[in-house]
């Protein structure tokens, strides 16, 4: 059975870092792409980053571009999201998920002053 676990999410203020992590079981993490998706309240989900199954090609979204960077630890079954530069709109929650099928419960980010 698939199971994604987040955590890492919490409150920050504009401008400041969290780091995500996700803790995978239930598959083989590294044959799998990954990503990370979000939802912001009243909104659709929305495609964050991805990142292979080798952890060599990734993609983000043109709203987090150059503040944050996915990564993976397949050692660890672990999924990892670095949130830089944070900003009001950048509150959500946010899921793990084995890109294009299942999600984790998400973990809520806030980043206000």
């Amino acid at each position: 059975q698939v199971q994604l676990v987040e955590s890492g999410g919490g409150l920050v203020q504009p401008g400041g870092s969290l780091r995500l992590s996700c803790a995978a079981s239930g598959f083989i993490f590294s044959s799998f792409a990954m990503s990370w998706v979000r939802q912001a309240p009243g909104k659709g989900l929305e495609r964050v980053s991805d990142i292979d199954s080798g952890g060599v090609t990734t993609y983000y979204a043109d709203f987090v571009k150059g503040r944050f960077t996915i990564s993976r630890d397949n050692a660890k079954n672990t999924l990892y999201l670095q949130m830089n530069s944070l900003k009001p709109e950048d509150t959500a929650v946010y899921y793990c998920a084995v890109t294009g099928a299942a999600k984790g419960q998400g973990t809520q980010v806030t980043v206000s002053s």
